[in-house]
């Protein structure tokens, strides 16, 4: 991709990414862009064989705190508060014709 990169791909990435570019900017990205893919090419060319998935770095156990109910149930109480509510449902105005 980095031979074709040129200032109608620039603008067709752009229009892409819903973005205006200057042409100032349109000046300075090519150089950004190789600099980009060339380090993306380096790091396709690691040797990766035998390297295992690491989500995390560090080999820890998370404390957890038991699950407990914290909360009581206060739905009678919000429905209370509600102009309008039918079989535990909030009623609301329609919005959609």
């Amino acid at each position: 991709m980095s031979d074709s990169l040129n200032e109608s791909s620039l603008r067709h990435l752009a229009r892409l990414a819903c973005i205006e570019l200057s042409a100032e900017e349109l000046d300075r990205l090519p150089a950004r862009f190789h600099s980009i893919l060339g380090l993306i090419d380096r790091l396709q060319q690691v040797d990766t064989q035998g390297v295992k998935p690491l989500a995390q770095s560090f080999d820890l156990t998370l404390r957890l705190r038991d699950d407990e109910i914290t909360t009581r149930d206060q739905r009678a109480q919000f429905q209370s508060l509600a102009p309008e509510v039918a079989d535990g449902l909030y009623l609301v105005p329609r919005v959609i014709e």
